[in-house]
């Protein structure tokens, strides 16, 4: 059955691949509803080869909708969201106003789908980085227990947004022509080098972007004593988050098991041959729905633990796949 489906941020990177996937999947699409800031109305889109204008955000625009997808920032998501429930609209955020909320369900469906059967009208999509992660602990947690989790990010420049990735593009052609580049989007420069500094510092020394991986994993994974400990760096990638992940279980892991384990589990796909220099990298990520998972060893440090490698495009399953995923299960 059709439906009409709003899209709150249409002309925004995680917006734009939101259309791409509605349309790839063939998502039953009767109305669409591009909505956005008065700034960007007027602007005319293209969707299943017809152009639609985007209208603005407001109390004239919201009614009728089936499924809202919003991907415009907290602040929106927090005003208007309960708006769009009131209307008779099923909400998925992706911002970070819900995540925490424990009415409001915090879902990766190849981790969690059971989850959205108790939405009150409102579903959050979680942090990009824990998206992509819990695609392969999930499947890892319900076999095994895990019970400790490191993580080290490598985040692509676009999962700070277009001005981001514009400022990555610049500074490497000044560096380039023998400049010195001066950050604006981000708090150091970006080109020909990296820094563990997303989002802000907290007390606890982590910052804001490391702690939401911590807490979103936890409850995806419905495991609040697992122990998790996250360092996120910026690197200089357009698109695509890696991660470096050392796990540990209620018994000791062996690599292949856990790689039989993740070969079977839905939206991971296997690089894993080093020997011919077979490995997740961001460029192959990019543009595809499946974490890729490679590097997948002993830990020699723990004994019983094990390390991998997993990339993921962020822009995709770290945002609007998932969120569409999700609305693909609802009645």
């Amino acid at each position: 059955m059709s439906k009409t489906v709003a899209v709150l941020g249409a002309t925004g990177a995680v917006g734009q691949e939101m259309l791409s996937v509605l349309e790839e999947r063939s998502f039953p699409v009767g109305e669409l509803r591009l909505l956005a800031s008065p700034r960007s109305a007027g602007k005319k889109v293209m969707f299943r080869g017809s152009e639609v204008e985007v209208v603005p955000l407001g109390e004239d625009t919201i009614d009728g909708i089936d499924l809202a997808l919003l991907s415009a920032g907290g602040e929106i998501s927090r005003e208007w969201a309960p708006r769009l429930v009131e209307r008779g609209a099923v909400v998925i955020d992706n911002s970070s106003a819900f995540r925490l909320d424990e009415t409001v369900p915090l879902v990766v469906p190849e981790a969690n789908r059971e989850a959205i059967a108790g939405h009150r009208g409102i579903i959050a999509n979680p942090n990009c980085t824990t998206a992509i992660l819990v695609v392969a602990l999930a499947p890892l947690h319900r076999r095994f227990g895990l019970t400790r989790v490191i993580v080290s990010t490598y985040q692509a420049a676009s999962g700070a947004g277009a001005r981001a990735v514009a400022e990555l593009e610049d500074q490497t052609r000044v560096v380039l022509d023998g400049g010195e580049p001066v950050p604006a989007a981000f708090p150091a420069p970006i080109a020909f080098n990296l820094f563990p500094h997303i989002d802000v510092f907290t007390d606890n020394g982590y910052t804001r972007e490391e702690m939401k991986t911590v807490h979103e994993t936890r409850r995806i994974l419905s495991a609040p004593e697992l122990a998790v400990s996250t360092t996120c760096v910026r690197v200089p990638v357009r698109r695509a988050h890696s991660e470096a992940v050392w796990i540990e279980a209620r018994e000791p892991l062996d690599p292949e098991h856990v790689r039989e384990v993740l070969r079977a589990a839905p939206g991971i796909e296997i690089v894993d041959d080093p020997d011919r220099a077979r490995y997740p990298t961001p460029l192959q990520s990019t543009g595809r729905d499946a974490v890729a998972v490679g590097r997948i060893r002993a830990d020699i440090s723990r004994p019983g633990g094990v390390a991998m490698w997993l990339v993921g495009d962020q822009l995709r399953k770290g945002a609007a796949l998932n969120a569409v995923q999700i609305a693909e299960e609802l009645p």
